[in-house]
């Protein structure tokens, strides 16, 4: 074999290997970006729950105080359940509208991006206000649902205790939430207001990084 047939048969191999490399590439990618999708899918059916019990509390309530204008404490305990209500909707809305952004199909960093926007608006706003209501939603919840059997349980004493209960229930979180960032584990409490999902797909993604850069 003479050495011009030479270099031509290596350059056809080395193109070869090239294109199979290409290949391999795009068919990791893709397999990875069905799992990020995958990923996410748990949280989209979650947020639809979400939804729906949204829906639900604010029909409850709004049901409640349309026929309750008085005494004024019951009129205000279903409007709080509606007002949650209407807080789940929003909150499930604006996941399920920031999880239809993300384009599969884009560079694997706007993927990353829109991720990115998912988990922030999660861990910075959802999470938090979660957190602080859920401390004291119960308490209209419950005046309101015992009030539909008659059973009115007003009284400076009872409100004062229920108050309180719910004010310790938020120092509790912010005292624990404080100490476990305080122990180092800030980046686990962060990872949980995001969502098992959410850190699914970044791990998924970070792969396809790490990969297109070796």
């Amino acid at each position: 074999m003479e050495l011009d047939d030479f270099k031509h048969a290596w350059a056809e191999t080395d193109s070869r290997l090239d294109g199979m490399e290409a290949l391999l590439r795009a068919d990791f990618r893709e397999r990875r970006l069905d799992r990020a999708r995958g990923a996410l899918r748990p949280l989209w059916w979650g947020q639809v729950l979400q939804l729906m019990v949204g829906v639900a509390f604010s029909i409850g309530g709004g049901t409640f105080w349309a026929t309750h204008f008085q005494p004024l404490h019951l009129l205000v305990c279903g409007l709080l359940v509606h007002a949650f209500g209407l807080l789940l909707i929003v909150f499930a809305a604006r996941n399920l509208y920031l999880i239809s952004r993300v384009d599969y199909a884009a560079p694997v960093v706007d993927i990353q991006r829109r991720i990115a926007g998912l988990r922030a608006f999660r861990m910075r706003v959802e999470a938090p206000v979660n957190a602080a209501l859920g401390c004291f939603i119960w308490i209209p919840v419950l005046w309101m649902n015992l009030a539909w059997y008659g059973i009115d349980l007003w009284s400076p004493g009872f409100a004062a205790w229920a108050l309180a209960c719910g004010l310790a229930g938020l120092v509790a979180v912010v005292v624990v939430v404080w100490a476990m960032r305080q122990l180092g584990y800030g980046h686990k409490i962060e990872n949980e207001s995001a969502g098992r999902s959410v850190v699914r797909a970044q791990a998924v993604l970070d792969e396809i990084v790490r990969f297109e850069r070796e």
